[in-house]
C-alpha cells in the first residue's frame, strides 16, 4: 500500500504476482492533507504487508550521508505494525545501474550527453549513474527546491553543500522542499534555458512536470511514476524518449516506494534488515527492466 502526500487523481489499484506470490498493490493519495494521511497509516496498520511512501521523501541522501526529513518523520511514527519504506535504497543501487543498462542494452548513447538531475538528493544514485557513464552534470537542488539559481556541476560540491545544509533543510515543512497536494497539479515553469541546454532531464516526474516549459524538443526523460496521460503530455512537449525506472504494472509505472514495499513483503523481513544487494538480486531474478518507451526518433539517441 503506498499512502501518498500527492494528488487523488493519480490512485491506481493492480493486481501482479511476483515469484508464486500475489499481491494487492494500491495507491491512494490524500491531496496533501496530513490529517487524512496520518488517518490512513492508522487505519490500516497492521492490515497491510509493507507501506510505500509517496509524494515525499523519509531521508534526503547524497552518497553515504542520509538525513532524516523531521515532519515526514513525525507523521509516519503512528506507525506500530506496518513498515514503511521510501523507495531510496532501490534508488540508491537499482537506478545507479539504469544509465549503464540503457548504453549496453538499449544501444541508447549517453556519453557526453548533459544530464539535468532535478534533485541530486533524491536520485544520488540514477545522478552517479549517468556521470559514470560519461554524462556532463546540471544539478538541480538549489534552484528547484530552493529558488536558488546555482546548479552544481558535481556530485562531490552537492556532498559537500549536504553536509551544510541538511542540518536546517531537514527540519523545513515537507511542502517547502516537495511540492504535495494541488501543488502537484500546478505547472509553474522555472529556468527554461536549463531544460533547453539538456539532453536528459532525470528526477521526479512530479517534479519534472511542474518545472519543465512547454517545449523540450528531442529530450530524453528519466523518472519513476508516469500515467497514460503523462506520457502523452510528453510527446506534445516533444520528448524523443521516455524511460522509467520502474516497470509498467496494470497500465502504469508505479514509484521505486511501491518496488521495494512489495520486495519487503515478499522477503517477509523488516527494512533494516534487508541489504542493498539483496534488492538487486530480487530484479535481477524477476528480470525487471526499466521500460523504454520512444516517443519520436531522433538521430543523436541513435546508435
Amino acid at each position: 500500500m503506498s499512502v501518498s502526500l500527492g494528488s487523488s487523481k493519480r490512485n491506481h489499484r493492480v493486481e501482479i504476482e511476483l515469484l508464486g506470490c500475489r499481491f494487492v498493490v494500491e495507491r491512494i493519495g490524500v491531496d496533501g492533507d496530513k490529517k487524512k494521511f496520518v488517518a490512513l497509516l492508522q487505519e490500516l496498520d497492521g492490515q497491510v504487508d509493507c507501506f510505500g511512501l509517496g509524494g515525499a521523501d523519509l531521508y534526503l541522501r547524497a552518497g553515504r550521508y542520509r538525513y532524516e526529513v523531521v515532519d515526514v518523520a513525525r507523521l509516519v511514527s503512528v506507525l506500530k505494525k506496518t513498515p514503511i519504506v521510501d523507495g531510496g535504497e532501490l534508488k540508491e543501487t537499482w537506478e545507479r545501474e539504469v544509465p549503464r543498462y540503457l548504453e549496453e542494452e538499449e544501444h541508447i548513447p549517453l556519453r557526453g550527453k548533459t544530464a539535468l538531475i532535478m534533485s541530486g538528493m533524491d536520485r544520488y544514485g540514477l545522478a552517479e549513474g549517468l556521470s559514470l557513464i560519461g554524462c556532463h552534470l546540471l544539478i538541480g537542488d538549489m534552484p528547484f527546491a530552493l529558488g536558488i539559481p546555482i546548479f552544481l556541476r558535481s556530485l562531490w560540491t552537492l556532498r559537500f553543500l549536504s553536509v551544510m545544509m541538511m542540518p536546517v533543510l531537514r527540519r523545513l515543512p515537507i511542502d517547502f522542499l516537495y511540492p504535495t497536494g494541488k501543488a502537484q497539479e500546478e505547472p509553474k515553469p522555472r529556468f527554461p534555458w536549463a531544460f533547453q541546454r539538456a539532453d536528459i532531464v532525470a528526477g521526479d516526474f512530479l517534479y519534472i512536470r511542474r518545472f519543465m516549459p512547454e517545449n523540450v524538443q528531442d529530450t530524453m526523460i528519466i523518472t519513476n511514476t508516469v500515467t497514460p496521460g503523462d506520457i502523452e503530455d510528453l510527446k506534445a512537449k516533444g520528448v524523443a524518449l521516455l524511460v522509467t525506472t520502474t516497470p509498467e504494472m496494470g497500465g502504469r509505472s508505479f514509484g521505486a516506494n511501491v518496488l521495494q514495499a512489495m520486495f519487503v513483503a515478499l522477503l517477509e523481513r523488516h527494512p533494516k534488515d534487508i541489504r542493498p544487494e539483496e534488492y538487486l538480486a530480487l530484479l535481477r531474478e524477476l528480470n525487471i527492466r526499466p521500460r523504454v518507451v520512444r516517443l519520436k526518433e531522433v538521430e543523436k539517441w541513435k546508435r
